[in-house]
Order: C-alpha cells, then structure tokens, then sequence
C-alpha cells in the first residue's frame, strides 16, 4: 500500500471514531406501529469535499515530483562517477606507457656500450664464429624495442644530435660537417639517447676571399689588341718586305 492510501485510510478511520457508528434499520415491519414499511431506495454515497478530493492528487504529485529529483540526482551522480572512472583509465594507461618507456630506454642504455665494442670488432674484421652469431641477435632485439643508430660522414653538423670531439678546417665544404664518426648515436623515435660524436670540419677563413678576388679578376682581365700588318714600299705585306731585305743581305755576304 502507497504512502497517500495509508494516510487517506488513517483520515477515514480518525472521522469514524469522532462520529461513532452508523446504525440503519432494514425491518420492513414497524415495531412500534406493526405496519409494513415502504422499501427506501438506497442513500447515495456522500460526495467529498473538494479538498479532500484534491488532496491524494496533489500529494501524488509531490511524490512523483520528490522521485524525479531523486532520480535526477542519483543520475548525476552515476554520469559524474563514470566520467572519473575514465579519467582514471586513461591516467593509468599514460601512466603505465610511459613507465614502460622508461624502463626500455634504460635498459637500452646499458646495452650501448655493447653495441660499440660489436662496431668496432667489426670494424677490425673481428666479428666471427659464434660472437658474430650473439653480435647479431643483440642487434636484432634493441633493434625490436625500436633502437636506430644515426651518424654518417658527410652529414650537416647539428649540435641537438651531435657532439663535437674534433675541428679541423677543410676545403670543399659550405659548412660545418661531419667527416669522421668517431661514435654513433642512438634514438628511439624522436628521442636521442645518445649524441653522435663527431669530428668537424669548417671552410678554410680565406677560400672565400681567394675565390671571389680570383673572380673578380678574371672579370676585369681584358683580351690583348691585336696590331694590323703594315704594307711594305712596293704595296708588299710588311713580312714578304722583311723577307725580301733579309734574302738581299745573305747574297751580298756571300758575294764578299
């Protein structure tokens, strides 16, 4: 039984005990007069005022109007507790990813200095018979958890993925680059472990100024003029004349 029965009950039952019992007589013979009564059409039913027909409505109305707001709330309260749940979730995952990242850089670390000796033995033609086997499978398995060496000769010094052991001047080159790699560096991504360290070599001071003084040069170097033979006395080039006189002075030599 609902709340607004049992109240409407306990008014019904307040207003029985004040007005006491009802008593009808149903004998259809009179006994003071003995005669026989007319039968009496029933009463009809007393009909309620309008508040208390108004009241079980108006406080139906406030109960479902009271469960409403609870609902709504037990709602909010469901929508707030899942969305921290989510939240939660996903702070876990970004928690644990990057403790798994961390502790796979470490371990990486450590193994770089084994991957320079597997370089240099390499290097010396070293590498052989079962320590190239292992060599080999370390390589294979940083290579797994994302591990990638970087530097070659020839490369653009950058000072975020490089380090500098060596300088030199050299010719040939715009500017500063790596020429030698003394050791590689290593990544994961984007993120360096370990710089390159390199030996670089920069323009010589003065190729630039020797290069445009020898340009410069060149530019204002003019071609030589070129003289025109002159005609002889007899309208004879200048050279058949010369000839002519040289041929004379031989046969006067040898006439004397």
């Amino acid at each position: 039984m609902s709340v607004p029965e049992q109240e409407h009950r306990r008014d019904a039952e307040a207003e029985f005990e004040e007005r006491g019992p009802t008593v009808r007589d149903r004998r259809r013979i009179d006994p003071k007069t003995y005669e026989v009564r007319e039968p009496q059409a029933p009463a009809a039913p007393a009909t309620a005022g309008p508040e208390e027909a108004a009241s079980p409505v108006s406080e139906a109305e406030a109960e479902v109007i009271e469960l409403k707001a609870a609902l709504a709330e037990r709602t909010s309260d469901l929508q707030r507790l899942q969305a921290e749940y989510v939240n939660y979730k996903r702070r876990v995952d970004r928690d644990r990813d990057l403790a798994r990242k961390v502790t796979i850089e470490g371990v990486l670390k450590d193994f770089l200095s084994v991957l320079d000796d597997v370089r240099s033995a390499r290097e010396h033609e070293e590498l052989n018979g079962g320590f190239k086997a292992v060599a080999e499978e370390i390589e294979r398995v940083t290579s797994k958890y994302g591990l990638q060496a970087f530097g070659e000769a020839g490369d653009p010094f950058n000072p975020h993925i490089h380090e500098a052991l060596l300088h030199a001047h050299a010719g040939g080159i715009d500017g500063p680059t790596c020429v030698e790699i003394l050791q590689p560096g290593y990544r994961i991504g984007d993120r360096v472990l370990r710089p390159a360290r390199v030996a670089v070599a920069e323009p010589e001071p003065d190729a630039p100024a020797a290069v445009a003084e020898a340009v410069e040069a060149a530019q204002q170097q003019s071609p030589e003029p070129v003289e025109e033979p002159s005609s002889g006395p007899a309208g004879e080039p200048a050279g058949a004349a010369g000839e002519s006189g040289k041929d004379e002075s031989a046969a006067d030599d040898n006439q004397s």
